[in-house]
């Protein structure tokens, strides 16, 4: 039998690990980032075109490489970072595997540049589909530019499964924030179609995480510091108050590497404990660092997964360094019962003399006196006069007369009552009107009807009712507005803005007024009917959450989705009474709607049971 196994040439091997490496575009600029960061570079440069579609380039002025080393990065495995599979465990290194490139050349046009500091001629190469096309030297400054350009240009059908350039862009500022907060002694730059996103300068960690989230961040931060002999900590967590709806502000860090770890993620949830609501995300951004031999990071294909030799220790340390800073800078709660307040020294106290208490009496005071007057010594000087015992009779004069009079006319006497109203809208010769709604647990909404009983979700009911409306003004772009008293400012974070930026017009269209549109920063003058002011930013905050989840590319879904968070914002929660004509409306209201029988999320908004099913559990 003949044989049937055989090596897979260079360009088909490659490809496939482009698969794995290569996602989509912010897979490239990671992997380029990370490059830059080990070639030492302390200024390194991003720019984009077209969400990286068109164009990725990374420029830094690290060490940069040979020509030999220049050619040789390109290939399969091929890396400076390990000699032997003892070097594994120790690694302190961003890349290793010698995949990145090989990859990124096999589905991409890349062009590198790079020059030595003690070369006068630097290296070119320009790879198309692994295909090295020309190798010359060239006039380039010291370090390292490496241009990706056309991504995935002869596999057609991994470039129709990327997102729209919002999107794509999204995914690349997200991986630019996690290489940029890991290395704050490190300058960065990131420029889209010209414009520049970001200007990092060189910071302490605190200064950079308030430079990519805005100035308002600084408040909101809560220092944490822990060394033990397995694990140190160092960085920050948000206070609870400023909790958010996504999970945008949660960044660990290990060894300067980011990574995902919900058993960590976890052991933060429980030190916030009762501190924030449900549905609300706490923010941190923590550094911590172990030994490498206890971590293996080689365990998934972006190395954004690692794995722990002793997870439940740093679970524990971790929950409670985080408690201990929640505590020590007095966010938690804490009681203290060997306190005993009513001992507490008032601030204006603090400098007075004790004074002793003085008692006065005046011996000269006789009660049977017909006049007299005395002095209290804590009210002034005040005069009583007593009036003298043989007045008492005048204090009945007249009382017979008048007696006698209301005596004469008692047949005449009214009692005073409310004034009735009669109803608008009822004949007056109707007494009362049969109530058809009941309200079940502040939760639920029976209604009677010709077959038995219905029974209604108020909150699913509610967010039907109010996202068919929502959806009728963004279609008709005719919404009415409640102007603010006072405008409101709001401050969000850059990756933030630029949701609401692409969501403004539809915003406008529900009703929404924006007085100004800055980089960190919206100003509203005016919101929907029957929205409080207080749900504004509620509202925004689920819509950027819901924006980030569900990731719409068309402009319908992009409207649909906004219908929708609005709704679920702004509709009534479970819990809340509602008077009869409320319940009675939201019936009439939901069975007004095109698809009453089911909320925007696709669940039963209400359940029928007839006659039968009772009479049924009576047998």
């Amino acid at each position: 039998m003949a044989d049937i196994i055989q090596l897979l040439p260079d360009h088909v091997a490659n490809q496939i690990a482009a698969g794995e490496v290569v996602q989509r575009p912010a897979s490239v600029v990671k992997e380029l980032l990370e490059n830059s960061i080990d070639a030492g570079g302390h200024t390194i440069k991003l720019i984009i075109k077209d969400a990286g579609k068109t164009l990725i380039q990374v420029i830094d002025n690290g060490k940069g490489m040979s020509a030999t080393d220049a050619r040789l990065s390109f290939e399969r495995h091929a890396t400076s970072k390990i000699r032997s599979a003892e070097d594994l465990f120790s690694l302190n290194t961003k890349g290793f595997r010698g995949e990145a490139l090989a990859s990124i050349a096999a589905i991409a046009h890349v062009e590198l540049k790079t020059k030595q500091e003690h070369d006068e001629l630097g290296t070119i190469i320009e790879i198309e589909g692994s295909d090295i096309k020309k190798q010359e030297v060239t006039v380039t400054p010291t370090g390292t530019s490496l241009c990706v350009k056309n991504l995935f240009f002869n596999i057609p059908a991994r470039r129709n499964f990327l997102k729209s350039n919002n999107v794509e862009l999204r995914h690349i500022i997200d991986e630019f924030h996690r290489v940029a907060l890991a290395h704050p002694d490190i300058e960065f730059s990131m420029y889209h179609n010209g414009s520049e996103s970001f200007n990092l300068p060189k910071s302490n960690y605190r200064q950079r995480v308030v430079n990519i989230f805005g100035n308002k961040t600084n408040e909101k931060l809560v220092p944490v510091e822990e060394e033990t002999e397995v694990l140190k900590i160092s960085g920050f967590v948000g206070k609870p108050e400023f909790a958010k709806r996504t999970k945008s502000e949660q960044f660990f860090f290990v060894n300067n590497r980011f990574i995902k770890s919900a058993y960590l993620n976890h052991a933060i949830s429980s030190a916030f404990e009762g501190l924030i609501k449900d549905g609300s995300h706490p923010s941190y951004f923590l550094n911590l660092t172990v030994d490498p031999k206890s971590i293996d990071i080689n365990i998934h294909p972006t190395k954004t997964e690692i794995k722990f030799d002793d997870e439940h220790t740093l679970y524990a340390i971790l929950r409670s360094a985080v408690k201990h800073s929640l505590g020590q800078f007095n966010i938690a709660p804490v009681l203290d019962f060997d306190r005993d307040r009513n001992l507490d020294t008032p601030y204006d106290f603090e400098n007075k003399n004790a004074s002793s208490p003085t008692v006065e009496v005046d011996r000269s005071f006789n009660p049977f006196q017909d006049e007299m007057s005395y002095r209290k010594s804590n009210r002034g000087n005040v005069s009583y006069k007593r009036e003298p015992a043989t007045q008492w009779e005048s204090l009945y004069v007249g009382l017979e007369s008048k007696g006698t009079k209301s005596s004469q006319n008692f047949t005449e006497l009214q009692f005073e009552s409310e004034p009735e109203h009669k109803s608008l809208f009822n004949d007056g010769n109707q007494l009362e009107t049969t109530q058809t709604t009941y309200q079940l647990h502040n939760k639920y909404i029976i209604s009677t009807i010709k077959s038995g009983m219905m029974i209604l979700d108020q909150h699913r009911a509610h967010q039907r009712i109010l996202y068919e409306g929502f959806l009728k003004h963004l279609t008709v772009k005719e919404a009415v507005s409640q102007q603010l008293l006072f405008p409101l400012s709001l401050d969000f974070s850059s990756t933030e803005m630029d949701i609401l930026q692409n969501l403004k017009e539809d915003l406008e269209h529900t009703g929404f007024v924006f007085s100004s549109f800055s980089k960190k920063q919206i100003e509203i003058t005016g919101v929907p009917i029957n929205v409080p002011e207080s749900e504004v930013s509620i509202i925004l905050e689920q819509l950027i959450s819901d924006v980030e989840q569900e990731v719409p590319d068309s402009n319908f879904s992009a409207t649909d989705l906004l219908a929708k968070s609005m709704s679920k914002s702004l509709a009534i929660k479970t819990g809340q009474r509602l008077s009869r004509q409320e319940q009675e409306h939201m019936v009439n209201s939901l069975f007004g709607c095109k698809e009453p029988t089911v909320s925007p999320t696709n669940k039963v908004t209400f359940i029928t049971m007839s006659v039968d099913d009772f009479d049924k559990k009576f047998i």
